[in-house]
């Protein structure tokens, strides 16, 4: 199953651990599920993990930059969806529809109002998690 994850999820797992990062490993994990990335997503993920305001130690921020580096599938995206209710989101639905991606994770109920755009299944975490990571 092709995974995208929003920004939103990753930074939750970074600085609350809980279920996104559960979430995270347990796709980590398991090879049946692929997480996939355009050079957009991965872009930002690192941008946004920099910013100061998350005051993330030097170590922390490698360790999750080294598993950005290594872990998800980078795709090359040559479509763009026009999503006005939220521009900055248009990469996710994009990535979603070039993958052919299963399920695009996030927390952000803009996003999840792009889901009439793709065939993707636009899904919280919590749902995700109760889907597939609990009932192992």
């Amino acid at each position: 199953m092709r995974i995208i994850i929003d920004t939103n999820v990753l930074v939750s797992a970074v600085l609350r651990d809980r279920d996104p990062e559960l979430v995270i490993q347990f796709i980590v994990d398991h090879p049946e599920f692929e997480w996939v990335v355009s050079q957009d997503i991965l872009t930002e993920y690192k941008e946004v993990l920099s910013r100061a305001k998350f005051r993330l130690t030097q170590a922390i921020r490698d360790q999750w930059f080294n598993l950005l580096d290594t872990f998800p599938t980078l795709i090359e995206v040559d479509i763009s969806i026009d999503f006005p209710t939220d521009p900055d989101n248009a990469k996710f639905l994009a990535c979603a529809i070039a993958a052919n991606a299963d399920f695009l994770i996030t927390g952000d109920q803009g996003l999840a109002e792009g889901k009439n755009l793709i065939s993707t299944v636009v899904i919280t975490v919590a749902s995700f998690k109760n889907l597939f990571c609990d009932v192992e």
